[in-house]
């Protein structure tokens, strides 16, 4: 593609430069420069891409874009806003394949990645083709890729939804975080669907306040856009049992499915039934009733299924189609996953990392629990301080036997984090055991016949960071080790 023809779409006032060189790639690192790229720079907290321009053009690049004049000896085209800028190259370099996929956004604080992956199989089981893009990896088909964020940047995520079209995939769902829809990472991207989960405390590092939190939610919402069309609806589905989706209701323009439990929404569950081998309720939709027994378990996944439900309908598909998937899905990595190794007692991994879905899934436990319940928990660094003794209430109001432990330090002291945690468990009862593996070992070696140990806060993550260092460490393994070697002795 010409340099003109890329830069045209930005519709920047001012003449185009006198070159018009082939373009090959668009690239926002000097590390990724061939010859033939354009170099966008952008300014990031700690590096700006300004200042490897130079690099970028020894490298090949046939022009740069930037946000300051630039003394190189390669076009410079001149933008408010390099970011910003991005997102429109990158749309229109890889052909806005976004516009020719039926594709789903699901945003919330909880609930994102088991909803997506719902979604996505529901999609499949109808004969799509299908692809996913979320905090676990990104999926074409049968195949998947590791990924950094849990929405991509915008020239990573054009070029992904590139590949699912070249690919034949009809039917995409993709995870859209907070930090996304604020940096703009999804400019550009057309949405059929929205889906919202639900809204409660986190991210408040970089958000500051709930307000501002619940705003950078709605951006997806507003994003669908402000006009109607017979051959290509949008829909907004939303949490009708979640305040925050009245805020998105004004927010947008689509037609709006509600989906809830407690408050009267368009599809809703009731008659729910809890047990440690499933749950069922009765679908209430369109004036029809269905039952549904799902292997998932707890209160959080009726809501899971109901989103999806929600999604599938926008998409146009019956209840029944939704229903049949729902029936028979096993689970989402990471999320109320069991680890059996032969032990008595039950071990349950989950994704749990916000004070919210901790007491979610501990209310699920304690449906069932008819002995001793132990909570492992730590809070993450580098991240919301605020959640840190709220996490540690929550593990002791509802665990029998709490131990606070290290989730990913990241930078920070570990020994400082649960510091913070234990401020909010003064004169409670509960264990510090910094090492997340002996704090594991030691729930192992304590557990007796009928208890239940839950290790929350990393659920599928197969690392643990410490000082900027990213150390094998598997929640799932380090408890069937502990089971296994406890069986030994």
């Amino acid at each position: 593609m010409k340099l003109h023809d890329l830069l045209k779409h930005l519709h920047q006032p001012g003449a185009l430069p006198d070159e018009n060189p082939e373009i090959v790639s668009v690239e926002d690192s000097d590390s990724k420069v061939i010859d033939g790229s354009l170099f966008i720079c952008i300014k990031g907290y700690s590096v700006d891409g300004h200042d490897f321009a130079e690099t970028a053009v020894k490298k090949g690049a046939a022009a740069i874009v930037a946000q300051r004049p630039l003394d190189c000896s390669v076009p410079v085209f001149i933008v408010r806003d390099t970011t910003r800028a991005k997102a429109v190259i990158a749309d229109a370099f890889y052909g806005h394949p976004s516009h020719g996929i039926h594709l789903t956004g699901i945003t919330g604080t909880n609930g994102k990645t088991t909803t997506s992956h719902l979604i996505e199989q529901i999609f499949a089981d109808a004969g799509n083709k299908t692809g996913l893009i979320g905090t676990m990896y990104t999926k074409i088909g049968d195949k998947k890729y590791d990924v950094k964020n849990t929405t991509p940047e915008s020239l990573t995520l054009q070029k992904t939804f590139r590949m699912m079209a070249d690919e034949g995939v009809t039917h995409a769902v993709m995870e859209v975080s907070s930090h996304a829809l604020d940096y703009g990472r999804v400019h550009g991207t057309d949405f059929n669907v929205a889906v919202f989960t639900n809204l409660t405390q986190d991210h408040l590092d970089y958000h500051k306040t709930m307000e501002k939190y619940r705003q950078a939610k709605s951006l997806l919402f507003s994003q669908l856009g402000n006009t109607y069309s017979e051959n290509s609806p949008k829909f907004a589905v939303l949490n009708s049992d979640d305040p925050a989706s009245g805020e998105f209701i004004k927010a947008t323009a689509a037609h709006v499915l509600t989906y809830g439990i407690d408050q009267k929404a368009d599809i809703q569950a009731g008659d729910i039934k809890l047990s440690p081998q499933g749950t069922s309720f009765i679908l209430q939709v369109a004036g029809e009733s269905y039952p549904v027994t799902m292997k998932q378990v707890g209160k959080f996944n009726v809501y899971n299924a109901l989103a999806a439900i929600g999604a599938a309908i926008a998409a146009g598909l019956n209840p029944r189609d939704a229903l049949a998937t729902l029936e028979k899905i096993e689970g989402v990595a990471g999320r109320f996953e069991t680890v059996d190794a032969g032990q008595d007692f039950t071990v349950i991994v989950d994704y749990a990392h916000t004070p919210d879905s901790l007491e979610n899934v501990l209310k699920t436990v304690s449906e069932f629990a008819k002995r001793n319940v132990y909570v492992i928990v730590g809070c993450g660094g580098d991240r919301d301080k605020a959640k840190r003794p709220l996490m540690a209430k929550i593990a002791c109001d509802y665990g029998t036997h709490p131990v606070l432990t290290s989730d990913n330090p990241r930078s920070e002291d570990p020994l400082a984090i649960l510091g913070d945690m234990e401020e909010g468990v003064k004169g409670r009862d509960y264990k510090v055991i910094p090492d997340r593996r002996e704090a594991i070992n030691f729930a192992v070696r304590s557990a007796e016949s009928g208890d239940i140990i839950l290790i929350a806060g990393k659920g599928h993550e197969t690392y643990q960071e410490i000082n900027g260092v990213k150390h094998d460490f598997d929640d799932r393994v380090a408890a069937r080790e502990a089971v296994l070697r406890m069986a030994k002795d």
